[in-house]
């Protein structure tokens, strides 16, 4: 870390009739406490799992968040998720790291779901605000996701979206069309391409 950022900005003295601010110079105890739980946290991550986390996936515990979020027993959601409002989540469902999940319309997330890095799921957006100038609100409809869905990075996925069950959807789509269960789409907008071969026929 750089040690600038904890510098001074003012070299001018302080007045004698105000408290003395703090001496900035040094790195204080709790920053040079955190300095040393982080290396110690990444090097314990990295021998076990080979992986480099931003600060804060080292001291928070991603099942105890979804715990505390109320999603489903054995879910994991990463601290740098974005969740607002109203969301469910079901069991065994893992949300990734840098995700936005907006529950302000309503977000119903199933089982044994897996949601990629990056994904941002909208249920409101604020077009009509901006095109009226002000004059109309928010528009919000629900979003729900099935079970057993694979979400792929930075997908987009629009208010109002229903994804069955068992469904992939590939990387970078924009889906803002249902999608039938069992089903594969991708594309910016999403379409469908076909099937999901089951386990068994793979």
């Amino acid at each position: 870390m750089d040690e600038g950022l904890f510098m001074s900005t003012s070299n001018t003295p302080a007045d004698s009739s105000t408290p003395s601010a703090p001496d900035m110079g040094q790195p204080s105890d709790l920053i040079s406490d955190l300095r040393a739980l982080f290396t110690r946290e990444m090097e314990v991550v990295r021998n076990q799992w080979n992986r480099a986390l931003p600060f804060a996936d080292y001291i928070v515990d991603r099942w105890e968040k979804a715990r505390l979020l109320g999603f489903g027993e054995g879910s994991s959601v990463y601290d740098s998720a974005l969740i607002l409002g109203n969301v469910k989540v079901g069991a065994h469902t893992w949300i990734g790291p840098f995700t936005v999940l907006d529950g302000s319309g309503g977000l119903e997330i199933g089982a044994y779901c897996s949601v990629s890095a990056g994904v941002q799921i909208y249920t409101h957006d604020t077009v009509q605000w901006a095109v009226s100038g002000g004059k109309r609100g928010p528009e919000r409809a629900t979003v729900r996701i099935g079970n057993r869905c694979y979400i792929g990075p930075n997908v987009i996925i629009s208010k109002g979206v229903s994804i069955g069950d068992g469904c992939v959807i590939g990387a970078n789509s924009f889906v803002n069309r249902d999608i039938p269960s069992g089903m594969k789409a991708w594309g910016s907008p999403a379409r469908l391409r076909g099937p999901v071969p089951h386990p068994e026929e793979s």
